[in-house]
């Protein structure tokens, strides 16, 4: 097998963000804060929704760019509201001293922040039970939006969340970097432009989605609200296994829990999913059927779209049951958050921190000589930015973040009723399946909808 051949950020670097002393690793499109100067009233002015993990890796960065103002922080918990207050402060501390400084207020409700008139944009990296209620709220606040994937709970949500989008003519980015890595632009152009002939089948990993729990009730820590932190979603007793009060230690630890996510396929492989989409150039449309492991018919999940292309969720290819492609290692695992297209003409099998593999190997190097090495996925930021000053859609826009959501979500509910099923993209519907279409949405715990 070949070694990668493009080297870019990974997913440890950004969640350590706030620790690196530079902007280099990201490789940003502009410098860190003070070496461009920006005046105060022409910086792009933020407040941010979600502190746990992802929102203080977000935090941190966006901290950097000297054409953003950082005004307002917010989360149910106290600790993590006042600590990023404080990530804001240090960070500038020079205009606190030369009296430019204008403020960053924490707040525990979203509501008091989004009713800000001076600020122009929030980063929505709260629970999926959160995205949809914050994104709507947000457009209606005339906020535009960078939210963490995946976009929504359920497949109404999502498509609520386009329609808010649209009505109110935001800006919205997606957490689906890979849409700003250019080891994945160039396997995806290639993938459309025809370089693997008719793609027969897709392999992608993170297989498994969440279920219901029942765990005991514990304590609720003092300085947590916990009925906001629930927001939307059914009433439960606190358990710490939903939420760390404090310094967080995982990215997504509620997610195993149906209520709040819908485990890997959700958290994980939405991201293979969406350059599945974007590969095969279905960011208006989707697969047609998919059948889970549970009807016996197949050992994995199994996607398939209207042109024939199969798509499997798994961790290896498995001799027993795929045909190998040529030069495929089978103790090779399917890269996490990439993909591996295999076509007529041979195959591409693209990932993050720069790898890129192909057979023949000539498909992707004679590309290599005219490609600019020196992207990374901080790129997705810089996007959003030049987005909200042009107006126009960014990489990775509500709309096609909507379609490769929903490909979570379609395989989530497959493994929950145990049967296959037939899906019509264009109306977003099950075919003849009235169960399977009860499960496109979930109602609401007043105030909250959408």
């Amino acid at each position: 097998m070949s070694k990668p051949l493009i080297k870019a950020i990974s997913r440890r670097q950004f969640l350590h963000g706030a620790s690196l002393a530079t902007a280099s690793t990201f490789s940003w499109s502009v410098g860190l804060r003070g070496q461009i100067h920006t005046a105060p009233s022409e910086r792009i002015t933020l407040g941010f929704i979600g502190l746990g993990m992802m929102g203080r890796g977000h935090l941190a960065w966006f901290l950097k760019y000297p054409d953003v103002q950082v005004l307002a922080v917010c989360d149910v918990d106290r600790w993590r509201r006042e600590n990023a207050q404080q990530m804001v402060l240090e960070a500038y501390a020079a205009e606190r001293r030369s009296g430019t400084y204008r403020g960053c207020e924490a707040y525990n409700d979203l509501r008091q922040l989004l009713a800000r008139e001076d600020i122009d944009a929030v980063v929505i990296a709260t629970g999926d039970n959160w995205h949809a209620v914050a994104t709507v709220l947000a457009a209606e606040a005339g906020k535009d939006i960078y939210c963490e994937k995946p976009i929504s709970l359920t497949i109404h949500e999502a498509r609520a969340m386009v329609q808010a989008v649209r009505r109110y003519g935001r800006v919205f980015q997606t957490g689906l970097q890979q849409r700003s890595a250019p080891e994945f632009g160039l396997a995806c152009q290639l993938v459309r432009q025809g370089a693997l002939g008719k793609v027969k089948n897709v392999y992608v990993n993170f297989p498994g989605t969440s279920s219901d729990v029942d765990l005991p009730a514990e304590p609720v820590p003092e300085g947590l609200d916990w009925d906001l932190w629930l927001g939307p979603a059914p009433w439960r007793p606190f358990n710490s296994q939903f939420h760390h009060y404090g310094p967080p230690k995982h990215v997504v630890p509620w997610h195993f829990c149906r209520d709040f996510g819908g485990g890997n396929l959700t958290s994980n492989a939405v991201h293979a999913f969406d350059v599945v989409q974007w590969a095969l150039d279905m960011d208006e449309s989707g697969p047609v059927e998919v059948i889970p492991p549970e009807t016996g018919e197949v050992p994995y999940l199994t996607y398939r779209y209207a042109t024939g292309t199969i798509l499997e969720v798994l961790p290896k290819l498995d001799p027993r049951h795929h045909d190998i492609p040529p030069d495929w290692d089978v103790n090779t695992t399917i890269q996490p958050f990439g993909a591996l297209y295999v076509g007529e003409d041979g195959w591409i099998h693209v990932g993050r921190q720069g790898f890129l593999q192909a057979y023949p190997p000539g498909l992707i190097e004679s590309y290599l000589a005219r490609y600019d090495h020196s992207q990374a996925v901080g790129n997705h930021h810089r996007n959003w930015l030049d987005a909200i000053r042009t107006r126009r859609r960014p990489v990775a826009d509500v709309a096609s973040g909507c379609r490769s959501t929903i490909v979570s979500h379609l395989g989530c509910i497959a493994h929950w009723i145990g049967r296959k099923l037939r899906w019509d993209p264009q109306k977003e519907q099950f075919i003849n399946d009235d169960e399977a279409n009860r499960l496109r949405r979930r109602a609401m715990r007043p105030p909250w909808q959408v």
